[in-house]
């Protein structure tokens, strides 16, 4: 049976020209450019809390990346180094092999090395330590969101927890649509032209990525940013042909797994926003507003119906210790 160090090497030693040195050593030596601070941000994924166990090894590898190069694109940060830790509970090889061709597939799409990490076996256990660089004070905050500014969407937003739904037989869907909820789900796409073009043309103000739902990831902005926030449903994507329109829509507010970027903008920049859809081949979405919160009162999200009035809503994401009541 292959060793830890036998596993590295054969799996998981690739080339790092963006390192003054990788792997192989006890740390491994970075060197930011000059004038960018250092965007630093880490996700864990467990099988059975994150992804199922039967997941496909590559699709896996996949996400486990894209993960956490969605959370440098919702700061406008450029991805440059990760480092990989996990557990596995055999060393199976066919796996750890399909796992990492997935891994390094993310990685080269969106130019980033591997430059070390740590493997242990125990329960299936993957977090991905990622790092990028964005210019001194520039980078897209949770807390800079302001009163009157729009509130915008990227994507498809609820195609992920459709999938997922699928996956756990809660709902069927057409052959066609079921491919493309399980590819949002297992293969999500990092924002990352999106990110940085939001940043370097500043057309945004805050932005976040969607990991456990609108709703409960808008509840980041407003709360940094000390403003309430408006979502208008009837201006929500058209919701999928051939899926329920009750789950549809309750996946887009509170489905999580989208990794889509939610950022607020102010309204001169609507039509460069259009500009950029189309530029990106990425539909953004104007589907709220961002208001001042009332004296003495908390921040807070609301869900407004056509009329201007406020839905109920009883599910606003996913967490981990209990309901997200934001």
């Amino acid at each position: 049976m292959p060793s830890e160090f036998d596993l590295i090497a054969r799996y998981f030693a690739r080339p790092t020209p963006q390192a003054v040195l990788g792997p192989g050593d006890d740390c491994a030596l970075l060197a930011p450019a000059p004038g960018m601070e250092l965007a630093i941000t880490t996700d864990m994924l467990v099988a059975g809390t994150h992804f199922l166990p039967d997941t496909d090894p590559r699709q896996l590898g996949w996400k486990t990346l894209a993960v956490n190069i969605s959370d440098l694109a919702a700061m406008g940060a450029r991805p440059r180094w990760v480092l990989l830790a996990g557990s596995l509970p055999k060393a199976d090889e066919a796996w750890i092999n399909a796992f990492a061709d997935g891994l390094f597939a993310c990685a080269n799409r969106y130019n980033v090395d591997l430059v070390g990490g740590d493997t242990t076996r125990g329960p299936l256990n993957l977090c991905v330590t990622a790092l990028g660089e964005v210019p001194v004070g520039q980078s897209l905050r949770r807390d800079h969101a302001q009163a009157g500014d729009d509130l915008w969407i990227s994507g498809e937003p609820g195609l992920a927890a459709l999938g997922l739904a699928h996956l756990q037989g809660r709902t069927q869907l057409p052959d066609a649509l079921s491919q493309r909820c399980i590819t949002a789900l297992q293969r999500p796409l990092p924002r990352v032209a999106l990110g940085l073009a939001l940043r370097e043309r500043q057309l945004a103000r805050a932005a976040i990525d969607v990991s456990d739902g609108l709703l409960a990831d808008l509840g980041h902005i407003v709360e940094c940013s000390g403003i309430d926030a408006e979502v208008w449903q009837a201006q929500l994507p058209a919701r999928p042909e051939g899926a329920d329109p009750a789950l549809a829509r309750q996946c887009q507010i509170a489905g999580g797994d989208d990794y889509e970027l939610l950022f607020s903008a102010a309204p001169e920049h609507r039509a460069a926003l259009a500009a950029l859809a189309c530029e990106l081949e990425l539909p953004l979405w104007r589907i709220g507003c961002f208001v001042a919160t009332p004296p003495s009162s908390a921040s807070t999200v609301r869900l407004l119906d056509e009329n201007g009035q406020p839905l109920p809503v009883t599910h606003r994401g996913f967490d981990h210790f209990g309901q997200d009541d934001r």
